[in-house]
């Protein structure tokens, strides 16, 4: 079972771009990336809504983000968000072992 959690951060004045061009400039996200249980991070921007950027984040399981909600990279992670002055919201997904209908996939 995996968990995907998308967060939009929004801001102004291109403020949650700038927040994500640091976290990926800085290493923060790299170091995510790294962290025990991460199978993915990266940032995403609507092309209709130039004022948000979208993070997909996915983990093998809850303890994984329970650890990562745990360790000091969230302490950074605030820093940035409050440097920003971002909002954000969140929608949360749980993946399981299904078939696919591959007929609809292209390849």
């Amino acid at each position: 079972m995996n968990i995907t959690v998308n967060l939009y951060y929004k801001g102004e004045n291109g403020a949650a771009r700038r927040f994500a061009e640091e976290m990926e400039s800085s290493g923060t996200a790299a170091a995510i990336r790294a962290e025990e249980g991460n199978l993915r991070y990266e940032y995403f921007m609507p092309l209709d809504d130039p004022e948000t950027v979208l993070l997909i984040d996915s983990w093998k399981d809850q303890a994984s983000i329970d650890a990562h909600h745990a360790s000091p990279m969230m302490k950074t992670i605030a820093a940035l968000r409050d440097k920003y002055d971002l909002h954000m919201t969140v929608e949360r997904f749980v993946s399981y072992d299904a078939q696919t209908d591959d007929s609809f996939i292209r390849k």
